[in-house]
């Protein structure tokens, strides 16, 4: 199974230059703890609410400070052709919750979770990539 197959397709996207307050909005407006940050058609950053809590409120920075600021650059990727077991490991040794999905051209298509996992694919995958996740780790997004 592909993870074209198993992941959310319809993804709401912030600009670097959004500001906190309009990134932690929409994350209430379509309840999702994470936003991918598109510049230019490329995922340059997601910013998750864990994100939000650690970089911005914990730091007592401006909700009108640009997302940019406490964003996570570099984050994970898999392609929508990849193997939903191959992503699942790779989330698993890298221990997150998360990957954002590229196209063909580099665009972003989508975002695999662990509960796109556990709908699709099964919770005994789940299980196995949480247990990966979960060991000693002072942080996952």
């Amino acid at each position: 199974m592909d993870v074209r197959d198993v992941m959310t397709a319809q993804v709401t996207v912030a600009r670097p230059s959004s500001t906190i307050a309009e990134v932690a909005g929409l994350m209430a407006k379509v309840e999702s703890g994470a936003i991918p940050v598109v510049d230019d058609g490329k995922v340059v950053g997601l910013v998750t609410d864990r994100d939000i809590v650690l970089r911005a409120v914990a730091e007592r920075r401006s909700f009108d400070t640009s997302v940019s600021e406490v964003m996570t650059a570099g984050v994970e990727t898999c392609r929508e052709d990849e193997n939903v077991a191959d992503a699942a490991a790779r989330m698993g040794a890298r221990q997150i919750r998360r990957l954002v999905v590229l196209g063909e051209g580099g665009e972003l298509a989508g975002i695999l979770s662990l509960g796109d996992i556990a709908l699709d694919y099964g919770a005994k995958a789940v299980g196995k990539t949480l247990e990966e996740i979960s060991e000693n780790t002072p942080e996952a997004h």
